[in-house]
């Protein structure tokens, strides 16, 4: 809800970057290192540092004592030998980062609403262990991640560090994958769910209700439409630098090529459709695994932000032989 009260204000302009105005609010960072182009890639997205509150080591509750409307979406990480966990969409809608350990594996959980890219980070770089936050700034509409160790600032969407001692650099993602609530909790009964966070939010409520219909995104994006005349907030399944056209995988479709297996898995409602996120229209739960089965890291993500940051990429249209 921030972003779109501060959209409202900042229309028909935006405040462009500029380190120099930005140093006070991010004092560590070290603005003479960037990978992008142009300081007018980034935009203020209305809340300022930590505006948007990312959580740390969040309570987790069993299963069994979760109550939460079955057609929901969580964000799905099970790692090997450990305890499978679900971070809500629901809550990770208003914090978009949960700074969290799994067993010995430092993990960020993350999630940009206007992007719709859902990502999973392992926390450890460099020989630290990373703890992240929201800088409130958006590039291609895409959250803006920083560290609070050396304040570097990184792209969620890609796990890499565009601003700062880490410019250039890239985060390891984890295999996580966004599924219904009840399918969830029916694979993992002895499972655990992050519990409701002690902060004043509606949550269960979307802020931005009907986003994901929309033509274009908002006006944080100023950036050229997809081709092949896909619409801009069509979501796509990304692996590595290959986009598949969600609409390829209607109808519990499975689609092997370029080394991967993708699968409809089943519906769940949408995030970022209805006011009421479990009242929502549907969309599609995708896994993502390689030949021998194994789990994939990947992104269910809008094409527009593909497009953005991955200019060069295939686009995976039809069947390949």
């Amino acid at each position: 809800m921030l972003r779109l009260i501060c959209l409202l204000i900042l229309l028909p302009g935006f405040v462009l970057a500029d380190p120099s105005f930005w140093k006070n609010e991010f004092p560590k960072t070290d603005f003479s290192q960037r990978t992008i182009d142009s300081w007018g890639e980034i935009l203020s997205g209305g809340p300022p540092r930590d505006g948007i509150p990312a959580l740390m080591d969040p309570d987790m509750v069993p299963v069994a004592d979760a109550d939460l409307p079955g057609r929901e979406p969580v964000m799905t990480l099970e790692l090997d030998g450990e305890t499978p966990r679900a971070y809500p969409l629901r809550y990770m809608i208003w914090h978009e980062i949960v700074n969290d350990r799994v067993g010995d594996v430092p993990v960020a959980v993350t999630f940009c609403p206007l992007c719709n890219s859902a990502l999973t980070f392992d926390r450890r770089h460099d020989g630290q262990v990373l703890t992240f936050g929201v800088t409130g700034k958006l590039r291609a509409s895409d959250m803006v991640m920083y560290d609070r160790e050396t304040e570097s600032w990184w792209q969620q969407a890609m796990g890499e560090g565009i601003v700062g001692e880490y410019a250039g650099d890239s985060l390891t993602t984890l295999p996580s994958w966004m599924e219904a609530w009840q399918v969830f909790a029916e694979r993992n009964p002895d499972g655990l769910v992050m519990a409701e966070p002690d902060y004043p939010r509606n949550y269960g409520m979307n802020p931005y209700a009907g986003y994901d219909s929309r033509e274009r995104p908002y006006p944080f994006f100023t950036g050229e439409t997809p081709p092949h005349d896909i619409p801009a907030l069509a979501r796509v399944v990304r692996v590595g630098e290959r986009a598949w056209p969600m609409e390829r995988l209607s109808d519990g479709a499975e689609i092997t090529e370029a080394g991967v297996t993708l699968t409809w898995e089943h519906e769940q409602a949408s995030a970022l459709g209805g006011s009421v996120i479990g009242e929502a229209a549907s969309v599609g739960a995708i896994r993502v695994r390689d030949g021998d089965g194994n789990d994939l890291p990947h992104d269910v993500m809008f094409a527009f932000a593909f497009h953005a940051f991955y200019p060069d990429g295939e686009w995976m249209l039809s069947a390949r032989d």
